[in-house]
């Protein structure tokens, strides 16, 4: 990946694993845009987005896209995790959304990615900027205590229940991988890096993921 040029990170993580914290403080090391999933959702509602919204709007994409950066930086500025994963909670994910839907998505994440460097968290960004030609794929794994001791903290939920979650968006976002770009999101060929973090810190990581890029 080339720092000099425009680049997008891409960043596949497993619920509980730490792996949007890590993207947004490589996202602040970098000083790069952030977005992911929940961020994306919010912009879409609050632009009014579709497919023929966004075909409409390209034709004053620079002033457009620039306003929808910048809103998106605002917002995600105020989005902690905990927060995040109240917005989230255990609904995420009306995971397999509709078609329109995800080319909406796919559409806002090309856009934003064209504008300038970013680094985007969330389950198809692999596939979706695979032949982008400055482009560094990540997947963020943790074994599942590690997964559900953080969800029981952010969630304020009992083991019990912090596994049923964590399991029931396991099995959405890879029928939403699958379906989408017809792969798994467990395949380590789709990634250039993979992360166990097991006896890691986000910062761990993080100086990992600078170490690799170099």
């Amino acid at each position: 990946m080339d720092k000099t040029k425009n680049y997008v990170i891409t960043i596949n993580r497993e619920l509980g694993s730490g792996g949007r914290t890590v993207g947004r403080k490589l996202a602040e090391k970098l000083n790069v845009p952030f977005y992911d999933k929940v961020l994306i959702n919010e912009l879409k509602e609050k632009f009014k987005l579709s497919t023929e919204e966004i075909e409409k709007l390209k034709g004053s994409k620079r002033q457009w896209w620039r306003e929808f950066i910048n809103t998106a930086m605002y917002l995600g500025q105020g989005m902690n995790e905990t927060l995040y994963y109240q917005r989230m909670s255990g609904k995420e994910e009306h995971l397999l959304t509709s078609n329109d839907m995800f080319e909406v998505e796919k559409e806002v994440l090309k856009n934003v990615a064209e504008e300038e460097s970013c680094i985007i968290a969330g389950r198809s960004g692999f596939s979706i900027f695979a032949n982008h030609p400055n482009h560094l794929s990540i997947l963020i794994q943790a074994p599942m205590e590690h997964r559900i001791q953080r969800i029981m903290s952010k969630q304020q939920l009992s083991h019990e229940e912090a596994e049923k979650v964590i399991k029931k968006v396991d099995e959405m976002r890879e029928n939403y991988v699958k379906k989408y770009t017809g792969t798994s999101r467990y395949d380590t060929r789709n990634y250039d890096l993979v992360i166990n973090m097991e006896g890691k810190t986000e910062d761990d990581a993080v100086d990992l993921i600078l170490s690799y890029i170099g």
